[in-house]
Order: C-alpha cells, then sequence, then structure tokens
C-alpha cells in the first residue's frame, strides 16, 4: 500500500468511528426514552353534558369533528352496524394502515373509555369525562395514553417530536370542531304551522302575574314552583303538561300578563287568601303551531302564527292564547328537542 492512501483510510477509519459512537450514542438516547406516554387536551363547551355526552358516544357522528379527517379527506371511514355504545367501533384507513377504535366502557354523561389500535403501533387507551360546570357548561377532557413502547415506536416518536407534538394540536383542533357541532346541535328549530284543529280543553290550577322580556323565565319558573308545591300540599294531581296562558300582551314595551297553569282533572274548590286558583277552558276550535327547538324561538313562532291567521282571514275567540310545554327541560338535556304548542283560540 502506498503511503498516499495511509491518511486517507485512517480518515475513513474515524469517520466509521464516529458513526459508529453516534449510532450507539442515538441507540442509547432512544432506548431511554420513557415507555409510556399520556396526551391530553380539555376545552369547556357550552352545553349539558348529556348533550355531548350522546355526540361522542356514538361514532357515527365523530366524522363531523374529525380533524384528522379535516386535514386529510382522503381518509376512509367504516361504519360497522354497531356504532353507539360499549361495543360500538369504526375503522379507517389512512396511508395503507388501519385504524380501529372501539369503546370498553361508558358512564352516562359522565366518562366514556375507548380502546385503539392503529396499524402495528402499540394499542392505546381513550379516555373521556364530561364535568358540569354549574353554569350550564361542560368541561370536556380527552386523553390518549399508551406504554410498553417497542424500540422502533419510540425511535419514530424521538425523530417525530414525541406524541405531545403528534396528537396534542390534533386534539385541540377535534375538541373546537365539537364545539361549533354540539352549538349547531343545540340551537337548531322547526316551526310548523299544524293548522285548525280542536283543543279539547279541562280544568286546570293557575296563578297570574305580570312579566316582560327580560325576566319572563325567571318568573315562569318561579310560577310553577308556586302552583306545583300548592298542588302536592292539598293532594291534587297533575292531569296533563303545563302550559301559560297569555292574558294581555303589550308589543311596544314587551310586558305580560299571563297565567302560568297545570292541568287537573277535575274541579279545584280553593279556599283562603290562596294566589293559586282553579280555571276552565272549554272544548275550542284553535290554530295551533308547534315549535321544536329553544324557548328562545318562540317569540318568532308566535309572529308566524299571528301572520298565518292575518294572511288566512281568521279571526281569533274572546278565549286567550296558549302555549303548551310537552316535555320537560329537565328531562330533555338539548334545547333542539324541547317541544312547545301555541294555541290561538278561533272563532267558527
Amino acid at each position: 500500500m502506498s503511503n498516499s492512501n495511509q491518511p486517507r483510510m485512517k480518515a475513513l477509519k474515524y469517520i466509521l468511528f464516529l458513526l459508529l459512537i453516534l449510532f450507539i450514542g442515538l441507540a442509547i438516547y432512544i432506548a431511554v426514552q420513557p415507555n409510556s406516554f399520556e396526551v391530553e387536551r380539555s376545552r369547556t363547551i357550552n352545553a349539558p353534558s348529556e348533550v355531548i355526552y350522546n355526540n361522542v358516544i356514538d361514532f357515527e357522528n365523530w366524522e363531523t369533528w374529525n380533524s384528522w379527517k379535516e386535514e386529510n379527506p382522503d381518509i376512509k371511514i367504516m361504519l360497522p352496524e354497531k356504532t353507539e355504545g360499549i361495543g360500538g367501533s369504526y375503522t379507517w384507513e389512512e396511508d395503507g394502515e388501519t385504524g380501529v377504535m372501539r369503546t370498553i366502557d361508558s358512564k352516562p354523561f359522565t366518562s366514556i373509555t375507548q380502546e385503539m389500535q392503529f396499524g402495528d403501533y402499540p394499542k392505546s387507551d381513550v379516555i373521556w369525562t364530561f364535568t358540569p360546570n354549574g353554569d350550564g357548561t361542560t368541561k370536556v377532557s380527552w386523553k390518549i395514553s399508551g406504554s410498553d413502547l417497542p424500540f422502533m415506536f419510540k425511535a419514530y416518536l424521538a425523530f417525530m417530536g414525541g406524541m405531545e407534538k403528534q396528537i396534542g394540536p390534533q386534539y385541540e383542533r377535534s375538541l373546537e370542531l365539537l364545539d361549533q357541532q354540539i352549538q349547531k346541535d343545540i340551537t337548531a328549530y322547526n316551526i310548523k304551522i299544524d293548522g285548525i284543529t280542536e283543543y279539547g280543553g279541562g280544568f286546570y290550577m293557575y296563578k297570574t302575574t305580570s312579566a316582560n322580556n327580560a325576566n319572563i323565565s325567571q318568573i315562569m319558573a318561579k310560577q310553577y314552583a308556586e302552583i306545583l308545591s300548592y298542588m302536592g300540599s292539598n293532594n291534587i294531581q297533575q292531569a296533563g303538561m303545563p302550559f301559560t296562558i297569555y292574558e294581555e300582551m303589550n308589543a311596544e314595551n314587551g310586558s305580560i300578563l299571563m297565567s302560568q297553569a297545570i292541568p287537573v282533572a277535575n274541579k279545584v274548590i280553593v279556599t283562603g287568601s290562596s294566589q293559586v286558583l282553579c280555571g276552565f277552558i272549554p272544548k275550542t276550535r284553535a290554530l295551533k303551531t308547534t315549535l321544536t327547538g329553544n324557548y328562545s324561538n318562540l317569540q318568532e313562532a308566535w309572529s308566524a302564527t299571528m301572520n298565518y291567521i292575518a294572511q288566512n282571514n281568521l279571526e281569533q275567540s274572546e278565549l286567550k292564547p296558549f302555549e303548551i310545554y310537552q316535555n320537560d327541560p329537565g328531562e330533555v338535556a338539548n334545547p333542539a328537542n324541547w317541544i312547545t304548542e301555541i294555541y290561538v283560540p278561533i272563532k267558527e
């Protein structure tokens, strides 16, 4: 070997030695990386926990707020026959890899536990928690964790910036999209003019008071509480859904004279100085409108009703108009599913 080649061989050996040290160092760095991971993100959503839980527990809803799908529309999502509740699942394909998500446990309106497997990566545990804040909002937390990570997966995480970088922003965006979808769900409403119908009438317990547009909800709640208290004290059974009779409405200043009422089977003789009285509505023809949605849409529903009366040359009778609340907001969490029927008595 010529003397001129010796420096080259020494340099090559030196480079190989450095590469070996680098490789060993990199292997040690990867080996000492954590054998587990955990990523969690939270968001406060202005909706009851029941509404949010009911969306998340059904995988059929996930595509509308899936940030991975938003980022990559080519992701193929496959839904099985069962998508909701324990045992519900869905499958997706992305870049030649297949993933499966399955619900393995749940506590209604409180938490959901899921299992995720994507390709050959380790199985991950996914936990959702829904914590009411006491003001109508809910803290939604979404956590993923895994353990016993193999060397190659830890190498992948080391080069890609870790699970926080890979999953954190996606969870944040998905929760943002979930929030948007929930707001869309709870604000949906429908107004339907059902036409002329016959209202059967009957006796009812009622209490009359005044209100305005700003305090009507609080006053109505107080009125119903007092009526129910009176009925409970006197062993009077409720025979239908609560309703409100509008005695007078002043469109100019928004003042209202109204009676909250609860149907009863028979006439009740009220004695003493009670402000809760017994009334009666006779059988009557009425124009009926149904609002499905939040009570905040009632003004629009009443406007549609009164416009229909004017356009069709109908004439109101001397009986006062009223609205019946066909379900209880305490039992139906989503305002989009509240049902209110408006009745305007019409002359024969």
